[in-house]
């Protein structure tokens, strides 16, 4: 007689969850969940309870550790964005498309809520339109989610490539007479997608990140001492960044820089500096002074270019306690000199003559209000270029020497510059240029800690192109910097992955220490 045969019950197969969780066609779970008439979490009730009624009725036994929920926790942990059709939908904006996204999805109440959220920010920082199925009640490949795109982007048909990994998501899309493009290999999508908008988007040459519009940030204001606050937006959740401007810029230089940091998992923080658009601009010259100015910066980590340069290697001396981190973009760290006079020293450098020109109130306010749109078309070059270097000053001024019109500015253009003539007609030069008329202040007030050296993570990024800060200028620092990289910069695509790699390689944060109640 044979020994008996021991036998197990079959496990679940790789179809049982689909098979679980379409089951009864438009009425099924995630047909319910994607018309948002059930939330994650009662979908997740409803598979438990599907799956378990078909494990008995199919002979197959479910692992004790069974949950629907793990198991779509660990799809979304597989889930990652597609960066290169990501960077696509961004060249195709700035060459005149609109974007959107149609996406299937659920009101998630679940406990990994927070990356629905994240994912969702982040398509809306990055594309025109965002239409949520269940949101709208309607799922691909429903033809309503379609009319209902193309009434929200008043776009006809014919004017429409759709992609969508899903060939059932396309018909309907066809037979409405749009472009469709089945997303099977990114370069064969590419391709598709080149040939059909008529953009080159195969290229070695990296885009522009996506920049920020001040209608995409909040805003606000943080009060500094009575009757004086500085304007700010932020953008993101998590680890605070704050980011400081220099001259003669606003928040918006930072506009793309923003996003990817958000997309990062930071909150953004980026100020409008004392005496610049909506921040205050007291009258008084010395409210300008870098001791001043320290005064109204938090505990965060710190970026800052050009004059917010120099303002973050100043919190980071004088007041360590609030700096967690520090970054300066061009502006390098130097000791003050005790000596020799600050004034002096500047003058032996023919490269800072306009500084000398910024002295004396009133004067280069006249030359630089006269016609806003021209003085920052003239300033704000790809070069970097601060023109004192090219013209004398006797002969006239700062903008001397320039052709009228200036020819259009390669990073300031379009409606960013009318946002910045926007900023400068509310609140004048007098401001920005008191920023420079602190030399003897700041240099005192520098002299106190000549002596520290600076112990937080620091990072220095320099231009190769910056004829004023040239990046020979940051050479030493390590004397006096502990834990400092130096680092060349570039487009901002390039500043944005250092930025986000030296950002994630942070020590955290320490716990703060109980205080009882007094």
């Amino acid at each position: 007689m044979s020994p008996p045969q021991l036998t197990s019950p079959p496990l679940p197969r790789r179809n049982f969850f689909q098979n679980v969780m379409f089951a009864g066609g438009s009425d099924s779970p995630y047909a319910k969940a994607m018309r948002g008439q059930i939330t994650l979490s009662q979908l997740f009730s409803e598979m438990e309870e599907g799956c378990r009624q078909h494990a008995s009725a199919s002979g197959i036994v479910l692992p004790p550790t069974f949950s629907v929920a793990r198991a779509f926790e660990e799809m979304a942990a597989e889930g990652t964005v597609n960066a290169p059709l990501l960077r696509a939908a961004r060249v195709l904006r700035r060459n005149g498309f609109k974007t959107c996204v149609l996406t299937n999805n659920w009101v998630d109440d679940s406990a990994g809520r927070l990356f629905t959220a994240t994912l969702m920010n982040l398509l809306h920082r990055h594309f025109d339109l965002v239409i949520e199925s269940c949101r709208l009640g309607a799922r691909k490949p429903d033809p309503q989610i379609y009319t209902y795109a193309l009434d929200a982007l008043r776009a006809k048909p014919q004017e429409v490539i759709l992609l969508d990994d899903i060939g059932e998501n396309l018909k309907p899309a066809r037979e409405m007479g749009m472009a469709t493009v089945l997303v099977r290999d990114t370069e064969t999508v590419l391709k598709e997608l080149e040939e059909l908008s008529g953009v080159q988007l195969l290229t070695q040459e990296e885009p522009l990140p996506t920049a920020c519009d001040p209608s995409d940030v909040t805003h606000g204001y943080v009060p500094i001492r009575p009757g004086v606050q500085l304007h700010f937006v932020e953008m993101g959740h998590g680890p605070v960044v704050c980011l400081c401007h220099g001259f003669p810029e606003s928040w918006l230089s930072w506009r793309y820089q923003i996003p990817a940091l958000a997309d990062a998992g930071f909150r953004v923080i980026a100020l409008e500096m004392k005496g610049y658009g909506e921040s205050t601009a007291p009258p008084d010259i010395k409210e300008y002074s870098q001791e001043q100015i320290c005064k109204g910066i938090p505990q965060t980590v710190l970026v800052g270019h050009d004059w917010g340069g120099a303002v973050v290697w100043n919190m980071a001396l004088f007041y360590p306690e609030r700096v967690r981190a520090v970054a300066s973009l061009n502006t390098p760290y130097r000791p003050a000199d005790p000596a020799v006079d600050i004034v002096e020293k500047i003058k032996t450098y023919p490269t800072f003559d306009y500084q000398l020109y910024f002295q004396e109130p009133g004067v280069a306010e006249a030359e630089l209000e006269k016609d806003i749109g021209r003085t920052l078309k003239v300033l704000i070059r790809s070069t970097r270029r601060e023109v004192g270097s090219a013209v004398p000053f006797l002969a006239g001024g700062l903008l001397v020497g320039f052709p009228e019109p200036p020819p259009a500015s390669k990073i300031l253009a379009g409606p960013e510059l009318q946002y910045y003539i926007q900023r400068f007609e509310k609140s004048g030069f007098s401001g920005p240029l008191n920023w420079y008329r602190n030399m003897r202040p700041n240099w005192r007030w520098a002299l106190s800690a000549k002596d520290r050296k600076i112990t937080m993570p620091a990072l220095m990024v320099t231009a190769g192109k910056d004829v004023v800060l040239h990046p020979s200028m940051s050479k030493g620092m390590e004397e006096w910097i502990r834990g400092h990289h130096l680092i060349r910069g570039g487009r901002p695509a390039v500043l944005n992955r250092i930025l986000v790699e030296w950002l994630g390689g942070l020590p955290p944060d320490t716990p703060l220490p109980k205080i009882a109640r007094l």
